[in-house]
This record gives structure tokens, sequence and C-alpha cells, in this order.
């Protein structure tokens, strides 16, 4: 199997259907939403990159340089090349749609790629940090997006979750947030609001 630059899963589902792509959190790997993916889409064709950078260890999709603190050159390469793998996935299988869906550290490669170039077209965001002011991008207009958020999240605090989707409905995209009392923890109304927005 070609691994387009990163060890991924994949489950090649039924023609055209959609392309599902799940990134995991920090020191998760491709097993951590494998199984929940296909449970979500049965039909699409799912795909889960483990992140190409260790942390100490941990697997992440771009550096960082503490808690928060993006080493943005890094995040700008691997935007570029995630880009690419998602490209080539979604043209290979035909894919009639492009779906994400990230948790932590893989929503904020997910969030990037969508706000450099599109690509997705619907994203689901869970406990994303974006901690800095995203620049303009007309192409969201067609884009649908799901966040969702702990209000009492320390990595994640929820202004920055409001200045995020406050950023994608300001640029025309399609924004729901789903919040829960907690904290980093994914809970169960998140997980019935992702089904919801998968069917729409």
């Amino acid at each position: 199997m070609v691994d387009h630059g990163y060890v991924h899963k994949l489950k090649a589902g039924k023609p055209g259907q959609p392309i599902f792509f799940v990134f995991h959190g920090t020191g998760g790997d491709e097993n951590q939403f494998f199984t929940f993916a296909s449970e979500l889409l049965p039909d699409a064709t799912i795909v889960s990159p483990r992140g190409d950078v260790s942390e100490f260890g941990a697997a992440r999709f771009f550096k960082r340089t503490g808690e928060g603190v993006y080493d943005m050159a890094d995040l700008a390469r691997a935007t570029e090349k995630m880009t690419g793998f998602v490209k080539a996935l979604a043209t290979e299988h035909q894919a009639s749609q492009v779906i994400g869906l990230g948790y932590s550290n893989g929503a904020n490669i997910l969030a990037n790629v969508l706000i450099e170039g599109g690509v997705f077209d619907k994203a689901v965001l869970m406990h994303p940090l974006i901690p800095f002011r995203p620049k303009d991008n007309a192409g969201l207009k067609e884009r649908s997006v799901l966040i969702t958020a702990g209000e009492r999240d320390p990595i994640c605090p929820a202004p920055l979750t409001q200045a995020l989707a406050d950023y994608f409905q300001g640029q025309g995209a399609a924004t729901e947030i789903e919040w829960h009392s907690g904290g980093h923890d994914i809970r169960q109304n998140e997980i019935a609001a992702i089904a919801r927005f998968l069917k729409d």
C-alpha cells in the first residue's frame, strides 16, 4: 500500500461514497478513531493517518514549543503535507465528499488544512485550539464545520474555541458548536452531535 507520506490505516468504502479522514490527539495513533469512524459512516472510505512528529514518544501532527505554543514553521510544513495526502487519497478513491474529524492536536491540523486550503467539505473539530487569528479564506463559504468543546477545558480555553467558531462563521461556513460542562474529555452529547452533523 502506498503510504502517501503518512503511516495510516485505510478501509475502502463503496464507490461514489465519501472519504472520511480521522486525526488522533497527542499520544494517540491511527487506531484511536478508526472504529468510531467506521460506525459513523459505514459505507465511506475511512483513512486514519498517524502523526509524523514525536514529542517524547507521543505522536503528533506538528511540533510545538510549549503547551498551546505552536512551531509555526512546522505547522506550515505539516499543513502542506497533509493537504497533499488528503487530496491524493480523495482522488484515488473517487470520493463524492471529503469529510474530516479530529480531536485535540488532530483537530488542530484538520482546522489548519481547512483554513489554508478548504479541501474538506465537512469537518468535525473536537476540542481544537487555534491560538492565532487565521487568514481569511472566501472558499470556506461552501463548507460545514462542527466544533465540540468543554466549557472548562484547561488545554483549549472556551474563549479561543468561541473565537474559532466566530472565524468560520465570519468566512461564511455553516458552523455549529456543541459544548459540555467539562474539560478536555469527550462526552456523550458530543458524540450525538457528531452523528447528527454527519447525517445532514
